[in-house]
C-alpha cells in the first residue's frame, strides 16, 4: 500500500456539497474522488508544461512545411503553364516527319539527362547564385 499523507484544505461551500453528495454514493471516498480530481489536474498540468515546451517549435516546423507545400504548388503550376504554352505555340510534327520526331528524341533525353545531373548534384536551376551547367 502506499504511503499516504494527510492535508488538510478548505472548500468553497458549493464544491464541498458537491462532493459530499459524490462520496454518499456506495463505493466512494472522498478521498478517492479528490486523489482522482488532483490526479487528472496533474495530468492535464503536465500536458499543458509539454504544450509550453514543444508548441513553439511545432509551430515552427507547421510553418516551414506550409511554406515547402506552397512552393510545390507554386512549381507545379509553373511547369503546367509552361508546358500548355509551348504546347500551344509550336504546331505538332507530321506523321512522316521521322527527322524531326528524331531530333525532339534527341533534345528530350538530353533534357531528363540534365535533370538527372541536376538532382544527384544537389544543384537548382532557380534560387542559385551559380549558373547551371
Amino acid at each position: 500500500m502506499a504511503e499516504k499523507i494527510r492535508h488538510q484544505l478548505f472548500l468553497p461551500k458549493p464544491v464541498s456539497d458537491r462532493l459530499e453528495t459524490l462520496a454518499a454514493k456506495p463505493g466512494a471516498s472522498k478521498s478517492a474522488i479528490l486523489t482522482d480530481a488532483v490526479t487528472a489536474w496533474l495530468n492535464r498540468r503536465g500536458a499543458s508544461e509539454l504544450e509550453d515546451r514543444f508548441g513553439i517549435r511545432l509551430d515552427r516546423l507547421t510553418a516551414a512545411i506550409g511554406r515547402l507545400e506552397r512552393d510545390g504548388h507554386i512549381q507545379l503550376e509553373t511547369i503546367a503553364l509552361f508546358v500548355r504554352y509551348e504546347l500551344a505555340i509550336h504546331a505538332p510534327l507530321a506523321e512522316n516527319d521521322h527527322a524531326g520526331r528524331a531530333i525532339a528524341a534527341k533534345r528530350f533525353e538530353a533534357f531528363i539527362a540534365q535533370v538527372g545531373r541536376q538532382i544527384a548534384a544537389g544543384r537548382r536551376t532557380i534560387g542559385s547564385t551559380e549558373p547551371s551547367q
